[in-house]
């Protein structure tokens, strides 16, 4: 017999966090525009149920009793026909084929689940177990729920997920605007040599900010499919350069290794990425997160550029050239007061490239003071 329908806990149930690889293929598989969506939404509409797998292997195999082995093509509708058996389906995991139907599914009894309906109890342990995704179509609550490792994903009205998408994409984007305001206050005060902690922790802040949202628009785009390609298009534009300006502010200020305290570029990245939403809000956290003490004292000290933010913005230069201009010269200022003689004896920089880097930094640094003052 199949499992009956019955109230599904709220939220996510299950002990572990799932994989979340594993969760955005397969909000993908299920999405607006898919044939497995159109078959789920078949049966929504036809008030049945139904209970299936993404996926065999001998573990599914294992856990599957009675009903037929089919082996037959996927389509939306054979998938609608096959939920009114007693039963459930076992599909492939790319969704090209229908494996099992009417299946009775007997996942290990011991395996905590919150779930109370015994559909739901089922698809929990059974994903689980399998670590293939399993969707659950609740009969009596009308409701699509995605189950993939221990991690369950009710899947919502595309106009409900765009709803909250288009409110995030607003906040990206005064966000955004906000970050190209610091960022270019950073660069007049590089050029001028006046760069203190706190103006570049305010950098990072703003851009680990920014890059948290579009994560969160990331994931809307995923569930919305074919429903979320304008909103995929806008993302894209507004958070264009922000992951490698990201990397660029830590390479440039990231401090040197002393004998109390050492930080790579990759740690302070992890560090970063680690923080709290409301650590994120303190700037003598995300201090701390790049390497410095994070005390009043030290936001207000004085520190230097290596040069690679500005150098990147010179155009057609190779990241192996900037990465000998800055171990040649050490440092923006003297990258500044560098002739196209003293550039041309860093190796791979010819007269033409010479010429290129010092004008493209001379544009540079007066854009970047005409912004600030004018």
């Amino acid at each position: 017999m199949a499992a009956k329908d019955g109230a599904a806990a709220p939220g996510k149930s299950g002990a572990g966090s799932g994989n979340e690889a594993l969760m955005r293929a397969a909000l993908s598989a299920v999405a607006p525009g898919t044939a497995l969506r159109d078959g789920l939404e078949r049966i929504l509409r036809g008030n049945t149920g139904g209970l299936i797998v993404l996926g065999l292997d001998k573990t599914v195999d294992s856990m599957c009793t009675g009903g037929f082995e089919l082996d037959v093509e996927f389509t939306a509708t054979r998938l609608r026909e096959l939920c009114k058996l007693d039963g459930a389906l076992v599909l492939d995991k790319d969704i090209t084929k229908i494996h099992r139907a009417g299946v009775q599914l007997v996942p290990d009894a011991s395996i905590p689940t919150e779930e109370t309906g015994t559909r739901h109890r089922t698809a929990d342990r059974v994903s689980k177990q399998c670590k293939f995704p399993v969707v659950s179509v609740s009969q009596s609550m009308r409701l699509i729920a995605l189950y993939v490792d221990g991690e369950r994903r009710v899947l919502e009205e595309s106009a409900a997920i765009l709803s909250r998408a288009n409110q995030a994409l607003a906040t990206l984007e005064r966000y955004k605007l906000r970050l190209d305001e610091v960022a270019g206050t950073l660069s007049a005060l590089e050029i001028e040599d006046l760069v203190t902690v706190r103006d570049v922790t305010a950098v990072a802040q703003r851009l680990e900010m920014v890059r948290r949202i579009a994560t969160e628009i990331a994931e809307y785009v995923v569930e919305l499919g074919t429903d979320g390609r304008l909103l995929s298009l806008q993302l894209d534009e507004l958070i264009a350069g922000v992951e490698p300006e990201r990397e660029l502010v830590i390479r440039d200020y990231v401090p040197e290794p002393t004998a109390k305290r050492s930080r790579t570029v990759a740690e302070a990245l992890t560090e970063l990425d680690a923080l709290t939403h409301t650590e994120l809000l303190e700037l003598p956290v995300v201090a701390r997160a790049l390497g410095y003490s994070g005390s009043p004292e030290t936001l207000d000290s004085a520190v230097s550029p290596r040069g690679y933010r500005l150098l990147a913005k010179v155009p057609r230069l190779p990241g192996a050239i900037i990465e000998r201009l800055v171990e040649h010269f050490g440092g923006l200022q003297k990258l500044l007061a560098a002739s196209v003689d003293d550039l041309q004896t860093v190796d791979g920089v010819g007269e033409a490239r010479a010429r290129s880097v010092r004008e493209g930094l001379s544009r540079l640094a007066e854009s970047s003071i005409l912004e600030r003052y004018v």
